[in-house]
C-alpha cells in the first residue's frame, strides 16, 4: 500500500492533522473575520494573500459569502433573520447543521449584495477563488501524496473542523452557554477564557460587545492565540491592529458630571452596565428571599435575578412575562432596579438626542438614584461620576 511521501508514526499524522487545521483556523479569525468582516486590522499582501490561497484549499468558502453572512448575524443577532442564532432556530440545530445553514445563506443575493462590500472583487477572487470545489480537490490529492491512505483521513478533518468549531460551537455554543464579561444587548458568551483551539473565538462575549476590536481577551486571565498572531505579524511590519477592547480609566468622582464623563460612560457602557450587574446583586437576591417567605412568591431565584439585572426579559414567554409583572408589582425595590437598569442603558441608545439632552439625562439619572433609598444603586451612582476619558 502507498504509504506517500512522509511516513510518520500515529502520532505524526495527529500533530499534522492538528497544525493543518491550526493554521486554518488562524486564518479564519485573522483574515476572514477581524481583517475582512470587522476591519478592525490592517494586512499586507503576502498574509493575506497567504490566508485566502489556503482557506481557498482548505475550507472552499468565498470571502464575501462569510463576511456577509457575519456582518448580518450582527446586524440581526437573536432575531428571526439572524442567519445561525440558537436563540430561534435551537441550539442542536446550529451545533450540529451550522454548515448547512451558512450555505443556505450563502444563496441569498440580497445579503451578499447588503453586507458583502469592501471584500476582495480581483481576477484570482472572481475566476480561482469562487471555485470551491477546485481547492479542496487539490488539498485531498497533496494529503493523498503527501501521507497515502492515512492523507484521506486528514483531509476529511480538514473539511469538517471549520464547519464543526466555527459554523457549530462558536455560532451554537457561543450564544448559549459560557459566561459573560458584558452585558450586551445579544445572548452571545464566552465559551472559554482560553482561545486556543479556535484561534481566540472561544471569546465570543467580548467579541459581541466590541466587534470592531482586533484583540478579543479583555481580561488579565484570558488568552487570545489569535491575538497572540496579530502582534507578531505587527512586529513583522506585515499588520496593524486599528482597535482593542478600550480599559475604563477613573478618576475623582465630579460633583457635576460634564461631557467628558459622558463620553467615557458611553464609550464603556458594557463595562457600566456589567458593573450595575454586579453592584445590583445583592439588593435582587435579598428582595427575592423576602417575596418568597412574605408573599410566597414561586420563582426560579437565579431566573429572577437574572431577568431583572440583565434585560434578558426580552425573550420571555408570555408565561413568564406576567409572572415577572407581578413580583415588580410587588417590590418597589426590584421594579426601580429593572427601570433605573433601563433609563441607564436608554442614554446611549437614543442617537437622535443631542449631547445637550444626554447630559441632562445622565444628571437626572444620577439625582434619583441617589434619592432612591437603595444604598448599593446610590454607591453605583457615584461610581459614574469617576468615569473618566
Amino acid at each position: 500500500m502507498y504509504t506517500g511521501l512522509f511516513d510518520l508514526p500515529w502520532w505524526g499524522y495527529v500533530v499534522v492533522a492538528l497544525v493543518l487545521t491550526h493554521i486554518t483556523i488562524a486564518s479564519v479569525t485573522i483574515f476572514l473575520h477581524r481583517h475582512q468582516a470587522h476591519r478592525a486590522l490592517e494586512l499586507h499582501p503576502i498574509p493575506s494573500h497567504f490566508f485566502r490561497f489556503w482557506l481557498w484549499l482548505t475550507t472552499g468558502m468565498v470571502t464575501k459569502e462569510w463576511a456577509a453572512i457575519h456582518r448580518k448575524h450582527h446586524a440581526k443577532c437573536e432575531t428571526p433573520e439572524d442567519p445561525h442564532s440558537p436563540q430561534t432556530r435551537g441550539i442542536r440545530k446550529v451545533l450540529w447543521e451550522g454548515a448547512e445553514l451558512y450555505r443556505a445563506e450563502a444563496k441569498n443575493q440580497e445579503t451578499l449584495q447588503r453586507y458583502g462590500h469592501g471584500t476582495p472583487d480581483d481576477w484570482l477572487e472572481r475566476n480561482v477563488y469562487r471555485r470551491s470545489v477546485l481547492g479542496v480537490s487539490i488539498m485531498l490529492i497533496i494529503d493523498l501524496i503527501a501521507f497515502g491512505a492515512v492523507g484521506l483521513t486528514i483531509w476529511a478533518v480538514q473539511m469538517v473542523w471549520i464547519p464543526f468549531w466555527a459554523a457549530g460551537v462558536i455560532n451554537g455554543i457561543g450564544h448559549y452557554w459560557g459566561y459573560r464579561n458584558y452585558d450586551c444587548v445579544d445572548a452571545s458568551r464566552n465559551v472559554s477564557p482560553w482561545g486556543i483551539l479556535i484561534g481566540g473565538e472561544e471569546l465570543h462575549n467580548n467579541h459581541h460587545s466590541f466587534a470592531t476590536s482586533a484583540k478579543l481577551s479583555s481580561k488579565w486571565y484570558e488568552f487570545d492565540i489569535g491575538w497572540m498572531y496579530i502582534r507578531i505579524l505587527e512586529l513583522l511590519g506585515l499588520a496593524k491592529a486599528k482597535k482593542v477592547i478600550p480599559t475604563p480609566r477613573f478618576g475623582e468622582a465630579k460633583h457635576v458630571p460634564d461631557f467628558d464623563t459622558l463620553q467615557a460612560i458611553v464609550t464603556h457602557r458594557y463595562d457600566v452596565m456589567t458593573r450595575y450587574m454586579r453592584s445590583l446583586k445583592r439588593v435582587c437576591a435579598d428582595e427575592i428571599e423576602r417575596l418568597k417567605s412574605t408573599h410566597g412568591v414561586r420563582f426560579d431565584a437565579r431566573a429572577l435575578k437574572r431577568w431583572v439585572l440583565s434585560g434578558e426579559d426580552r425573550g420571555l414567554a408570555e408565561e413568564q412575562r406576567q409572572q415577572l409583572q407581578v413580583v415588580l408589582k410587588e417590590s418597589a425595590a426590584l421594579s426601580t432596579v429593572m427601570t433605573m437598569r433601563e433609563e441607564l442603558a436608554a442614554i446611549w441608545a437614543r442617537s437622535n438626542a443631542t449631547r445637550e439632552q444626554l447630559l441632562a439625562q445622565l444628571h437626572d439619572w444620577i439625582a434619583r438614584a441617589e434619592q432612591s433609598g437603595i444604598q448599593q444603586l446610590q454607591e453605583f451612582s457615584q461610581r459614574l461620576r469617576r468615569y473618566a476619558v
